[in-house]
């Protein structure tokens, strides 16, 4: 117990938590841009750092309260951990990484006039995210650009009716080959969850794996033995 004990109150925020990770530091800052046209350089940082300070004092309430299961390899366990990290987000009024996905979307194609330099763009928010073209969907996007641009004899451009009207259709049929229905997204953005929720297990157990060991080379408890990280509750330890 003296082992998991000296663990935590060395390294909770840094190694185990790492709520950089599970509640991304942007994802605080939803809502916060909307500060009053008055306020003005120091008002206005006060205003958003008290807006974060809220969001993640929130956060924390709610991490206290739940019960964690460091176990990645567990369905249940990750199940769990997601069903937590959604409580988090509600209470604390923060993205969910498909609302983060969209937020970027719309604010890194805000300024973009053509419909190839949109795709490209999603390409590479996709690549930054992490995300897997698993069903090489983006190709089969760019190939039904490719069809209308040529049947326009033109590149396309997103303020033409006619021609995004073309390939939206385009990428109806893209979505029909792949199995993909509009009514299905809502399954689709929770398989997401899961796979970040998962994702954030797994880095939670890597932290504590490596926090443990660092501490089991100390001279005071090279007699003791690791805990399973299972065991571990970190509600005892914020």
């Amino acid at each position: 117990m003296a082992f998991a004990t000296r663990l935590f109150s060395r390294s909770t925020r840094q190694n185990i938590m790492r709520l950089e990770h599970a509640i991304p530091a942007r994802s605080f800052a939803k809502g916060a841009g909307g500060a009053p046209p008055s306020l003005k350089g120091d008002e206005m940082l006060k205003g958003i750092f008290l807006e974060v300070k809220k969001k993640f004092e929130t956060a924390l309430g709610v991490l206290r309260k739940e019960k964690i299961t460091i176990d990645p390899d567990n369905l249940t366990a990750v199940a769990e951990y997601n069903k937590v990290m959604k409580t988090v987000r509600e209470k604390a009024d923060l993205f969910s990484e498909s609302q983060r996905i969209k937020y970027t979307i719309e604010t890194r194609t805000q300024g973009i006039p053509d419909a190839r330099t949109y795709l490209l763009t999603l390409k590479e928010i996709r690549i930054k995210r992490g995300l897997t073209d698993e069903l090489g969907a983006e190709a089969m996007m760019i190939d039904a650009l490719d069809k209308v641009e040529k049947e326009l004899k033109k590149p396309l451009m997103r303020n033409d009716k006619k021609g995004m009207a073309l390939l939206v259709a385009e990428f109806d049929k893209v979505n029909q080959k792949l199995g993909i229905r509009r009514e299905d997204l809502p399954k689709y953005e929770e398989q997401l969850e899961l796979k970040i929720a998962k994702a954030q297990l797994e880095e939670l157990k890597k932290d504590a794996l490596e926090a443990m060991d660092s501490q089991k080379k100390r001279e005071e408890f090279k007699d003791e033995e690791m805990p399973d990280v299972k065991s571990l509750d970190i509600r005892n330890f914020i």
